[in-house]
């Protein structure tokens, strides 16, 4: 049986491509996976990304809707991945490349999607017929490639062509290794020397992207300007985001990142409506592409907690969480690295896991919101791969046997038990594939129950779904150790010891100092808050006082949690269309942000020691 490099090495031979261009094409468009032959990104295939027209529409109900009240929880439940439908407007499925990989390899449209090997071979066929239609050399040298490159992307306009192809080019200056999702092992060597040949972009003679000069963006990556609509609606309601002036008004301490669990067009669709919600900005899967719709100065409704919402930037990801990662492409995690990086310096925010959250660690804002809160990315959002893209890699930063530490599996090689990922079959064993999160039980031993979340589940235990985030830890978070037993740790986690496989020859958690608080002396347990507001007497009489009502947990002594941030407490008012209404009271109340269970939570300064670990 032919191994997955050989295949490529062999492909590139036949249609003298450059291997390291089809090695980067592929990386940059599935990460080297197979998916096993199912429909993944934008009606694509295999790990060349073939992609198929006859593709069809099934669309659902999907993760943007459901949001009632800016100031509340958006509601949404669980949803399975839905298959794209066709694309319009010159998007990218339009090129329908598996059928032009049939003919020119006179593989079966099957074959093509199914079979890893007839898959690359078609891919590494179209860049060779991409640089033919071009005119270009049929040359060793992969700078001569850009042009076949930016084509490939199947991109409407130049800058998404240009973008894709730069970040092509990157892979191959900075080389890639891997494990797949079929255990292959493919590893593509830096070449630091290959300098494209950019002139050959003109020759696909694409239009330009309009509105781009309003977009707040880094200068590398392709950004247009859609934006959300900012209207009055019947009955005094209005959408759909808030006018504000941040960070003059408030500071911006987190940046989250969603998936949609829809699709990028009916995505962007959605935001432009003012009866919907609203997001900052919104990834596209197949090739990065990013598009803004709210100004960062500006609050959009998001997170489903309005404090939250108040104080962050939010970065929708085209994808579906139960899709085993096959979504979340290199394209888009690349562009989403340099957003986050640009936002991160440019506002302050430090890059770690305290302050670059998922919407699956938002906390409640009420006890009776937990419950509905939102669980993307989910686990199959490689944290560490994002942060290493971002250039502030998760690392060990404490001694063997610190009271604390990271959660930090092997992605590729991690991976858990997971079911709900079939919506046909919600009780099957979802793919294996790799992913950032582990599982905690009540017991050191692999056979004992999940631990249990009082907020999500009341009534009924934590369960292995890919949307029950109830009994994980995720790739960055860190805890307090509460015991070690050989090969198990135990974390504080939720008011409770809760139990992960960590042997040392495989550790998936690493030492990490960091500042941990504790009840203080006196305390037998203290509250935990979904929100961080100020004390009463802060409001004026014009703004009505928000009630500081903690959560349905308990933090009692004896236990420790570790801090990820210090803040004093805010809210703003923001009501009605007119602004000048607006306010934003502070107060001198401060809390500290704790990593309490998979989501974050805040406890007063008062109530808590804080030391380092």
């Amino acid at each position: 049986m032919t191994t997955m490099p050989k295949t490529f090495a062999q492909a590139a031979k036949r249609h003298g491509v450059p291997e390291s261009v089809l090695l980067a094409v592929s990386y940059m468009e599935s990460r080297w996976d197979c998916n096993g032959g199912r429909l993944s990104t934008a009606a694509g295939f295999g790990p060349m990304h073939l992609t198929d027209g006859a593709g069809p529409s099934r669309s659902r109900h999907h993760h943007l809707d459901g949001y009632e009240d800016p100031r509340g929880d958006d509601s949404r439940s669980p949803h399975f991945p839905i298959e794209p439908e066709e694309r319009q407007n010159g998007s990218p499925t339009s090129l329908h490349t598996l059928e032009r990989a049939a003919e020119l390899t006179g593989e079966s449209l099957e074959h093509l999607r199914k079979d890893p090997a007839a898959n690359i071979d078609g891919g590494a066929a179209l860049l060779a017929d991409y640089q033919r239609a071009l005119g270009a050399p049929p040359s060793d040298d992969p700078a001569d490639w850009y042009g076949a490159v930016a084509r490939y992307s199947g991109a409407s306009a130049e800058e998404i062509a240009a973008n894709f192809a730069d970040e092509v080019y990157e892979i191959i200056h900075e080389g890639a290794t891997r494990t797949t999702d079929t255990g292959a092992e493919v590893t593509l060597p830096p070449s630091p020397e290959v300098h494209p040949s950019r002139s050959w972009l003109t020759r696909l003679d694409l239009p330009h992207l309009t509105g781009a000069d309003a977009v707040e963006s880094p200068g590398s990556v392709s950004c247009e300007w859609i934006p959300a609509l900012y209207r009055r609606r019947p009955e005094g309601k209005y959408g759909n985001h808030d006018i504000a002036d941040r960070p003059s008004s408030q500071t911006i301490q987190y940046i989250v990142i969603h998936d949609t669990e829809e699709l990028y067009d009916k995505t962007v669709g959605l935001v432009q409506d003012p009866a919907e919600m609203s997001w900052h900005y919104t990834l596209r899967s197949r090739d990065g592409h990013l598009a803004q719709h709210v100004l960062t100065k500006d609050v959009a409704w998001h997170a489903g907690n309005w404090y939250v919402n108040t104080k962050a930037i939010g970065l929708e990801h085209e994808g579906f969480l139960a899709a085993g990662g096959t979504w979340y492409t290199e394209a888009m995690y690349r562009t989403s690295a340099k957003l986050v990086r640009y936002l991160a310096d440019r506002f302050g925010v430090p890059l770690d896991r305290a302050h670059i959250i998922g919407h699956d660690n938002v906390p409640g804002l009420l006890p009776e919101k937990v419950r509905t809160m939102h669980e993307d990315p989910g686990p199959y959002w490689d944290w560490a791969h994002f942060f290493d893209l971002m250039g502030a890699p998760l690392r060990p930063d404490g001694e063997a046997g610190t009271a604390t530490v990271m959660i930090l599996p092997d992605y590729d090689r991690n991976r858990p038990h997971y079911i709900g990922c079939d919506k046909e079959h919600p009780d099957a064993t979802c793919p294996p594939h790799g992913s950032a999160s582990v599982w905690l039980h009540t017991e050191p031993r692999g056979e004992s129950p999940l631990v249990k979340d009082i907020g999500k589940h009341p009534a009924d235990e934590s369960s292995y779904s890919v949307y029950d985030h109830a009994a994980r830890a995720g790739t960055g978070q860190r805890y307090v150790v509460a015991e070690r037993r050989g090969d198990w740790t135990a974390i504080w986690y939720l008011g409770q010891k809760a139990w992960f496989h960590n042997p040392a020859s495989d550790p998936v958690a690493v030492p990490s100092r960091t500042l941990i608080a504790t009840p203080r002396p006196g305390l037998t347990s203290v509250p935990v808050y979904g929100r961080a507001y100020p004390e009463p007497a802060a409001y004026p009489a014009d703004v009505e006082v928000q009630p500081r009502i903690p959560l349905q947990y308990t933090f009692p002594a004896g236990q420790s949690y570790t801090v990820g941030l210090t803040t004093t407490g805010e809210f703003y008012k923001a009501t009605t269309f007119d602004t000048t209404l607006h306010r934003v009271v502070r107060g001198t109340q401060q809390y500290h942000q704790i990593q309490f269970g998979h989501r974050v939570m805040f406890v007063k300064s008062e109530d808590v020691d804080v030391t380092e670990a």
